[in-house]
């Protein structure tokens, strides 16, 4: 990097960027953890995440770190909160940009920077390295927050999907139980949806209906912004 023409003296603090990772595996919401392979908190679990270069932005940084840690290339990911409590780090201070991202867990494999990678529930969270329990518990709540103002189904949801895989994606984020008729009535009237195929005349009701997102409405909705009133 080029030498600045004018530099200060003091004591500057370090930035990292963390990425906390949601999946759905069609029943519950997914969180990625990797576990720690050096100092400190060796061996123990904590968001895909790390320093940030000086030629780098930290967006730049948090696709890198996760790429590098679990094999994600081109995550949407999406700032939500900045962590500077000043001990939170053992080695010297520094400050953290936290990001989250939506992806669909098959396109999750292993990194080179990280002992494993894995998958956990939200009722099996283990004991997190840092003060990544408190991210996760700010990441949890915007994801609440957006929901109601971003349709995200289709970074979680395979391609062609039930009305009642939709229904458990939201309940799981959450966290409540929706009358079925309100919710399918409510997601049809959005028009983000399409019949992947039409349903042959005389199918039993019991076999659900498959569908897919419509992608040009999709993006207009999220372009727009939306409020999903339950």
């Amino acid at each position: 990097m080029e030498e600045l023409n004018y530099q200060y003296q003091y004591p500057h603090p370090a930035v990292t960027t963390d990425c906390v990772i949601f999946g759905f595996d069609g029943v519950s919401i997914k969180v990625l953890l990797i576990q720690r392979g050096i100092e400190p908190y060796k061996g123990d679990w904590a968001f895909p995440g790390g320093f940030m270069k000086m030629d780098e932005t930290a967006e730049e940084c948090a696709m890198r770190e996760l790429e590098e840690e679990t094999g994600l290339k081109d995550a949407n990911v999406e700032q939500f909160y900045t962590f500077s409590d000043v001990d939170r780090d053992p080695r010297e201070r520094v400050i953290t940009i936290a990001y989250y991202a939506l992806v669909k867990m098959a396109e999750v494999k292993g990194g080179d920077d990280a002992a494993k990678a894995h998958w956990f529930s939200y009722n099996e969270i283990p004991s997190l390295a840092f003060d990544h329990d408190r991210i996760l518990r700010k990441a949890i709540s915007t994801l609440k927050e957006r929901i109601c103002f971003k349709p995200i189904g289709f970074e979680l949801l395979p391609d062609v999907f039930t009305m009642g895989e939709l229904q458990n994606l939201y309940e799981a984020i959450l966290e409540v139980k929706f009358d079925r008729r309100n919710f399918y009535n409510k997601m049809l009237k959005l028009g983000l949806l399409i019949e992947a195929e039409k349903r042959p005349a005389n199918t039993p009701s019991r076999i659900p209906v498959k569908y897919r997102f419509n992608n040009k409405k999709y993006t207009e909705l999220k372009q727009k912004g939306f409020r999903l009133e339950f």
